[in-house]
């Protein structure tokens, strides 16, 4: 990545605005050290890009039920591990995704692998995400109920007992499963008041309506 040139795009923390998350930069000028731009905040700022080794590997991404392939350019020594996120510029968007799973040279999907042994790289795009939503009318009913998609951006935090509403939906949160590659959870499902998740990290999201439309099951 010595080699970066102006107008090149590299995913970096940023000091001002993200010091902890990667965020994409643009170079302004080569060298020693790199002067990139923040596209987020505008801060300039030098880094010194490591002169790793680098090999190209397939990226396979799932977003809203269809999938598409990418390339990506990843150090031949770094771990991949399941519940990893990084930022991915392909010819559809640039994106953040979360890998799924790795698939080996050799064959066969696991957890973890070092990028030279890696084939394809399994992932599903998480900025943005559609949630699958179960709803019970008001009076708490579990025989009458809805099933939709709830399309919100991967970080929006949903809280049991908080009251939500996008659109025509308003619901209070009863409960929610989250997904097996989610990092940071101790159990598969949470009903408590005050349990939270952000929405990249949801299965699937129980809530009760609070709207004031006559309620129908489909």
């Amino acid at each position: 990545m010595t080699d970066a040139t102006p107008g090149d795009r590299l995913a970096l923390p940023c000091p001002a605005c993200s010091p902890a998350f990667e965020t994409v930069h643009e170079v302004l000028s080569p060298g020693s050290h790199v002067t990139v731009r923040c596209t987020e905040c505008d801060h300039t700022h030098k880094e010194q890009l490591p002169d790793d080794d680098e090999v190209q590997r397939r990226v396979v991404v799932s977003q809203d039920g269809e999938s598409f392939s990418a390339q990506v350019d990843v150090p031949a020594e770094e771990e991949l591990a399941k519940g990893e996120e990084f930022l991915l510029d392909a010819e559809e968007a640039l994106m953040t995704v979360r890998i799924t799973a790795v698939e080996l040279d050799e064959g066969g999907r696991v957890d973890e692998g070092t990028a030279e042994d890696v084939e394809t790289i399994w992932t599903r795009a998480v900025g943005n995400v559609a949630v699958d939503v179960t709803m019970h009318p008001k009076d708490g009913r579990h025989d009458s109920t809805e099933s939709f998609k709830l399309n919100v951006p991967g970080d929006y935090e949903f809280t049991v007992g908080a009251t939500d509403e996008f659109g025509d939906n308003e619901f209070t949160v009863e409960g929610f499963h989250v997904r097996d590659d989610a990092h940071g959870y101790d159990r598969e499902q949470y009903d408590q008041d005050r349990d939270s998740a952000l929405a990249k990290d949801i299965k699937r999201l129980y809530v009760r309506d609070e709207s004031t439309t006559a309620w129908s099951a489909w």
